[in-house]
């Protein structure tokens, strides 16, 4: 340390929980902007998405991971695996719950194995704006008793609310070393993935339970013009004949809406212009397809 500097902080900060617990909106909340999808619908993170967050001399790289759930398909497989490896080497594990929902079903498995690690531990039960205080207080006694959690936080993911007091915490949990991203660098994740995703957001925002839950949004073309503009080409995979129509819409107007919203927000995403360009694939056992996964950022899991 030079003089009166203060030495640079850098770490891993894993964001896990329960499906729709709530966790890519309080990873853009600790970044500041938007990095992850959300939707009301459960399972929308599929892949491990970074966000980087600062807080004065301290880069927290946020691993925002899909939600954990009793896997069925190779798809759900895959997305539990890649939640536990997401918290592989994080200098903190960051449980959030949903004190509404709760979905014990998932969460007692979680808690089980949170148990028996030996990270540095953090319960944040999110939704304070909505829950009652007395259960939220019970809540975070209970499960305090099941896990060593070394702090407990009251958290709106959605309004921000408790969030500053628990990013200025887990700051200084974390190590001294160099950053590992430069200071602009909100995620690392590509920008044709998060472009692939924000469709995909625009898909379940729009479709809501029309929508099945087996869809992908695939990268297809992603290039600059010469303008500066961007190009961008991604198929919607669907795996029924009878969901073409469903996305497409009367005429094509849902798919020209679904496309219309995606390409404003990713104008303001990438600070350029975007032209975008859809089209719907029917390919019935595209969750058995290793390529479609990988596009997806998702590991092969048998």
């Amino acid at each position: 340390m030079i003089g009166n500097e203060v030495p640079k902080r850098c770490g891993v900060v894993a964001v896990i929980g329960a499906p729709n617990a709530g966790k890519s909106t309080l990873v853009n909340q600790l970044v500041g902007q938007k990095v992850a999808i959300t939707s009301a619908k459960a399972q929308t993170t599929r892949a491990r998405m970074l966000g980087i967050a600062l807080f004065a001399t301290v880069q927290m790289i946020l691993v925002d991971t899909p939600g954990i759930f009793a896997p069925r398909r190779r798809l759900d497989r895959a997305m539990v695996s890649a939640a536990w490896e997401g918290t592989v080497s994080a200098d903190a594990i960051l449980l959030i719950v949903d004190p509404i929902k709760q979905r014990r079903h998932e969460l007692e498995p979680i808690l089980e194995a949170l148990d028996k690690r030996p990270e540095r531990k953090i319960l944040v039960l999110n939704k304070v704006d909505k829950a009652k205080k007395e259960p939220l207080l019970a809540l975070a006694q209970e499960f305090s008793q099941r896990v060593d959690f070394e702090e407990i936080f009251f958290v709106s993911a959605l309004t921000g609310e408790g969030v500053p007091e628990m990013k200025e915490a887990l700051a200084k949990m974390m190590p001294e070393g160099p950053w590992m991203y430069p200071e602009d660098q909100v995620s690392d994740a590509s920008e044709r993935l998060l472009a692939a995703e924000i469709t995909r957001e625009q898909l379940y925002a729009q479709l809501h339970e029309e929508l099945p839950y087996d869809t992908a949004v695939r990268p297809e073309l992603y290039k600059h013009r010469p303008d500066g503009s961007l190009e961008i080409h991604q198929q919607i995979v669907v795996a029924r004949e009878t969901q073409r129509p469903i996305v497409l819409g009367k005429g094509g107007q849902k798919i020209k809406a679904i496309g219309e919203a995606a390409r404003k927000e990713l104008a303001e995403v990438l600070g350029v212009k975007v032209h975008l360009f859809l089209h719907v694939k029917v390919l019935e056992r595209w969750s058995e397809d290793k390529e479609v996964f990988e596009e997806m950022g998702l590991d092969w899991v048998k």
